[in-house]
């Protein structure tokens, strides 16, 4: 089970990354149900499985196993159309570590920060970067950007 809040990013985090890395990632199936992702994340590739969040979009069920960079290049030729490309940045603020997504291509200019819980009201650090929360906000989700890109809105 995966547990995360999700906020808009207003301000400088740059200056705090411990660790960054490209990712590109499609998806076979975009169902919010069982959205099935493939991802290349820095020399690593990955497949995905996340089902449906619950009403307040914090916690969804998600399975993962590494794979070949290979097979999810051969995977990435038979997805729906859209990739998503990005950075993906980490910070840590107090006990958590951030992953703020930056955007490239059809959603650049949208950079999204999240953060892990252990449980849906666990207190956390909520540095001055972090701006509006977009928690369960559908069109926010890579899924749905792949569908409907940030500079379409």
């Amino acid at each position: 089970m995966e547990i995360e809040r999700k906020f808009l990013v207003k301000g400088d985090f740059k200056s705090s990354v411990s660790k960054s890395e490209r990712i590109v990632q499609g998806y076979l199936s975009s169902v919010p149900e069982r959205a099935v992702r493939v991802r290349i994340k820095g020399e690593k590739g990955f497949i995905t499985i996340k089902g449906i969040g619950n009403d307040s979009g914090t916690s969804r069920f998600e399975w993962e196993k590494e794979i070949s960079v290979e097979d999810v290049t051969n995977l990435l030729k038979i997805c729906e159309p859209g990739v998503i490309d990005k950075t993906r940045y980490q910070v840590k603020a107090g006990a958590h570590t951030y992953e703020i997504d930056e955007f490239y291509g059809e959603n650049q200019g949208l950079t999204v920060a999240e953060v892990e819980l252990n449980s849906e009201d666990e207190e956390f650090q909520k540095p001055e970067w972090l701006g509006e929360e977009v928690t369960g906000d559908v069109k926010y989700y890579n899924a749905m950007l792949m569908k409907h890109p940030f500079t379409k809105w």
